[in-house]
């Protein structure tokens, strides 16, 4: 097969520089930015969890320990879908993770037929949230009775919230280690929360449908509630969501958890973004000439901002020095490989735009990690040194390669 010398892609050392120009100059090419994303949101479909239950039982609770988010930018970056449910994507320009929130139950004279209709045709994973307090499950159990006989096989993620409602006294603290994935959890926790899990466990025992509930008994407070840790119960929320729907949410979301860095747990989700859109994007042909750049340059500037450190030319300067003359031929020689490999007639339109695709994601993955460690050692007035940005460079691009294959086998 033959591929038209006019359709073949520039010499890459150009590529790498229009990169370091949109990183310097961001609002340089606003138009194949906005381009870029266009693109890649009709083509995203990440996954949307339904957060079922009356208000003020947890839900928002759940998004900010999952997102990392505070509790105002949830409540901004929530959106109407119909008249009682609300969506926010995160994050909002690149989603990795949709949450759908139904209010009203409970509410006097609310249907919740038509909200639950939709909600349903939406959803990727239900997750229930109830107070472990609560008495009056009526209203929870009569909407997710209707759900499960249209939806036999669903699984549910079942969260008991507020635990320490049923503690002995207010000022109790949690039982450490996290009891509730032991046989022998009745034993080890206030006998009072023991019969108040038990019973709301029993409420929904005749639920219909064969698929597996997954109780998890979580407590997400704030640091002035007193209560430690705060994210009580998540690692084992987060195996019950991989273990009901398999979707790799944890990588989506959560960095390496042996980084303890709020700075990490921010830029991780949109370095994951980013890195899903420009495979989006890259998969389509010619599109990338122009699309991939841009949002990269837009991850790097978005990370920026997460780490307080401004993108000045000496900073860019010394980022891609650091990286040294072999990253940018590499990045060059990359970016006109894909192209090139998705203008093979029959073989570029199918695996020549798959592999197209998996290369962009994970640059792109390499690029925003390489910037976050650049990032945070120029935050904690740390010298960064040539080897390790390298070095990070590399296990960054293997990653990306893991995560990327990982995220879009469990892609819905």
């Amino acid at each position: 097969m033959s591929v038209n010398s006019s359709s073949i892609p520039p010499d890459p050392q150009p590529r790498w520089r229009r990169l370091r120009q949109r990183v310097l100059r961001p609002t340089a090419d606003t138009a194949a930015l906005e381009r870029a994303l266009a693109a890649a949101s009709q083509r995203l479909d990440p996954p949307l969890l339904w957060l079922l239950g009356p208000t003020q039982a947890g839900k928002t609770a759940i998004v900010q320990a999952l997102t990392g988010s505070t509790r105002a930018e949830i409540g901004s970056g929530f959106r109407p879908c119909t008249r009682h449910a609300r969506i926010h994507d995160f994050p909002e320009s690149v989603p990795v993770v949709r949450f759908l929130d139904t209010r009203g139950l409970g509410e006097v004279d609310y249907d919740p037929a038509d909200d639950l209709a939709e909600c349903e045709r939406q959803a990727h994973q239900l997750i229930v949230v109830a107070r472990v307090a609560d008495t009056r499950p009526e209203p929870l159990l009569k909407a997710l009775t209707a759900v499960r006989r249209r939806h036999p096989d669903w699984p549910i993620v079942f969260a008991q919230t507020c635990l320490h409602e049923r503690y002995r006294e207010p000022s109790d603290p949690h039982t450490l280690p996290y009891p509730f994935d032991q046989p022998d959890w009745t034993e080890r926790v206030p006998p009072e929360l023991a019969r108040a899990i038990q019973a709301q466990r029993q409420a929904f025992a005749d639920l219909p449908g064969s698929a597996p509930v997954y109780w998890v008994p979580i407590d997400f407070t704030q640091a002035q509630d007193g209560f430690e840790p705060v994210d009580y119960g998540l690692e084992s929320f987060w195996t019950a969501l991989e273990n009901a729907a398999g979707l790799g949410l944890e990588q989506r979301l959560a960095a390496n958890p042996e980084i303890k860095s709020a700075f990490t747990r921010a830029s991780h989700p949109q370095i994951v973004g980013y890195s899903l859109a420009t495979a989006a994007v890259g998969a389509l042909p010619v599109v990338d000439l122009a699309a991939v750049p841009a949002l990269q340059a837009r991850l790097m500037q978005v990370l920026a901002a997460i780490y307080g450190q401004p993108w000045q030319r000496r900073t860019v300067a010394e980022f891609f020095g650091l990286l040294g003359g072999g990253f940018a031929i590499g990045y060059g020689l990359r970016a006109a490989g894909r192209s090139l490999a998705k203008l093979i007639p029959g073989w570029g339109q199918t695996a020549g735009a798959l592999w197209a695709a998996g290369s962009s994601a994970a640059v792109t993955f390499a690029l925003g990690k390489t910037a976050e460690l650049y990032l945070l050692k120029r935050a904690r007035g740390q010298a960064v040194d040539a080897a390790e940005l390298r070095a990070a460079w590399s296990q960054a691009l293997a990653e990306g390669r893991g995560l990327v294959k990982h995220i879009g086998k469990d892609q819905p």
